[in-house]
């Protein structure tokens, strides 16, 4: 047997709750008004806050001292990201040093989770998550990112060098 009671009387007085939520929106928006200086707000297109060294931001694919990609297509960084937004396509490289290289390198930007994974992977310092956090665009099309984009986009001024050097890597046997 179930017993159902009256709701109590102050449950009807939902109004109180409504204009004391509206009095301290109020107050808070009349101190921030009269103290700008101690919001914790930033002015975004005036001022731009400056992320640490360890934020993740966009993807980058490094370049070799020559400027080609540094990525081998190992495959170890589309098998390691959870999120499956890297796609890449392989082919044997016309120097028999070299076993293989990426024909295509895409990454959906709108599918990444920006957890570094990718990054991590990365045997050859092929991929890294820059410090741009920035990415506008109109349509799917300008979030799915190719070699292009992600080695020799203007603000990376013709790609990023790799840490690791060739020379050093020559002379270890790897």
């Amino acid at each position: 047997m179930s017993i159902v009671k009256k709701p109590d009387w102050k449950a009807n007085w939902y109004l109180i709750g409504i204009f004391s939520g509206l009095w301290f929106t109020l107050k808070t928006m009349v101190i921030n008004i009269f103290n700008k200086d101690k919001m914790p707000t930033v002015n975004y297109p005036e001022e731009k806050y400056e992320y640490g060294p360890r934020f993740k931001g966009n993807h980058v694919l490094t370049v070799k001292k020559d400027g080609s990609v540094r990525c081998t297509a190992c495959m170890l960084c589309a098998t390691n990201c959870p999120a499956n937004c890297i796609t890449i396509a392989a082919a044997e490289h016309e120097d028999p040093t070299v076993e293989k290289y990426p024909i295509s390198y895409e990454i959906d930007i709108l599918r990444c989770v920006f957890c570094g994974f990718c990054e991590e992977a990365c045997p050859v310092d092929a991929i890294r998550m820059g410090p741009e956090w920035q990415t506008p665009g109109l349509g799917h099309q300008d979030f799915h990112y190719d070699i292009q984009k992600l080695a020799y986009r203007a603000n990376l001024k013709g790609g990023v060098l790799s840490r690791v050097d060739d020379e050093e890597r020559h002379h270890a046997g790897i």
